[in-house]
């Protein structure tokens, strides 16, 4: 019998795998998972009568469409349907965009550290990562605009950034879009939008509007509470917006998700105060870390972020014995998500006590 396996590609053989937050397993003790930055609070109740309807009929394929939520979001968001495009989270239409756009020699430019996916996503699309360093934790978009080329075909800008929360502001996105050159396509991930604050970082949707080389990912996973079932969308300009059609693995956002998507726009006012309390939750951590010495910086995010270079792997240690999962970068840092204050709490008297601060 052929000792010989079946072929694949070769950049499988080097490609890391997405690596999710894990929670803490303690014996019989309470363990918190602050280490996915997913909403603490389990959907509102007019959000899971729709689900369980929802779930009546998942012997039936869904809408491949999506029409009732692509409606639902143009209405929203004040766009025309045909600028709006649905997949797998907003990590799904990124893969997407990334199929339209990626093919030997072609560049996808971000800064780094970012997004995890973002890497993964480009070599799997068969496209050369060109990552610029962050600087003071965020963006450094002159290098970044120093950076393009005449192969660069897509850009990702994290705003708020994952992992640092922290953000661009308006002038200076506005004044990065205006550099790129307009067959370049410029990602807006905000997919921690509804968590911002400061009032100078910038709405993508109306960055867009009269850009038609800028696309605006969010989903529903964060602030909207629906990591669970995967939900995601763009808005773009109709060629943008139809490549992503194409390019989306058909049936890829369930009959589930769209329900739930749709209920929760309507539910927003609701959400609205659970958003808050992990904003003012947010607010409460960083603030007893800056107290006890660490630094953090600022976050417009539902998590906080800390480097600790050499120390983060047993700094995540340290959590985890605790009943705390935290989401470790290795020799670089830590990311800890905002959740409810009990897990707050317990992270903070973590954190107090370790004997290095980042």
């Amino acid at each position: 019998m052929s000792k010989a396996s079946p072929r694949f590609r070769r950049i499988l053989q080097d490609l890391p795998g997405y690596q999710p937050g894990v929670t803490a397993a303690i014996p019989g003790g309470r363990s918190f998972k602050l280490s996915s930055n997913e909403c603490p609070f389990g959907p509102l109740p007019s959000v899971a009568t729709v689900i369980a309807e929802a779930a009546q009929n998942v012997n039936r394929y869904p809408d491949n469409g999506a029409e009732l939520l692509t409606a639902a979001i143009a209405e929203r968001f004040g766009v025309p349907p045909e600028h709006v495009a649905v997949g797998c989270g907003s990590v799904g239409v990124a893969q997407q965009l990334l199929e339209a756009v990626g093919e030997p020699g072609a560049e996808i430019l971000y800064a780094w550290r970012s997004f995890e996916a973002y890497p993964i996503l480009a070599d799997l699309a068969a496209a050369t990562s060109v990552c610029v360093p962050l600087r003071g934790e965020t963006h450094d978009l002159p290098a970044m605009a120093d950076a393009i080329t005449d192969r660069t075909r897509l850009i990702f800008i994290c705003n708020p950034n994952n992992p640092t929360g922290t953000v661009v502001h308006a002038a200076e996105l506005a004044a990065f879009i205006d550099r790129v050159p307009p067959d370049c396509l410029v990602v807006l991930d905000e997919a921690y939008r509804e968590y911002v604050r400061d009032e100078s970082v910038p709405d993508g949707v109306s960055l867009y509007r009269d850009r038609p080389h800028v696309a605006v990912l969010r989903t529903f996973s964060k602030a909207y509470g629906l990591a669970g079932l995967r939900a995601g969308f763009m808005i773009a300009h109709p060629p943008v917006a139809q490549a992503a059609r194409k390019t989306m693995l058909p049936f890829s956002v369930n009959s589930i998700a769209q329900a739930a998507a749709v209920a929760s726009l309507a539910a927003e006012a609701e959400l609205a105060e659970r958003v808050e309390a992990t904003v003012k939750e947010r607010t409460r951590v960083r603030e007893a870390l800056l107290a006890d010495g660490w630094g953090v910086p600022p976050t417009e995010a539902n998590f906080i972020w800390l480097r600790l270079g050499d120390a983060t792997a047993d700094f995540a240690a340290s959590c985890a014995r605790a009943g705390v999962s935290v989401r470790p970068f290795g020799g670089e840092g830590a990311r800890i998500s905002s959740g409810e204050p009990e897990a707050n709490d317990l992270f903070l008297a973590v954190a107090r006590a370790y004997p290095q601060r980042g």
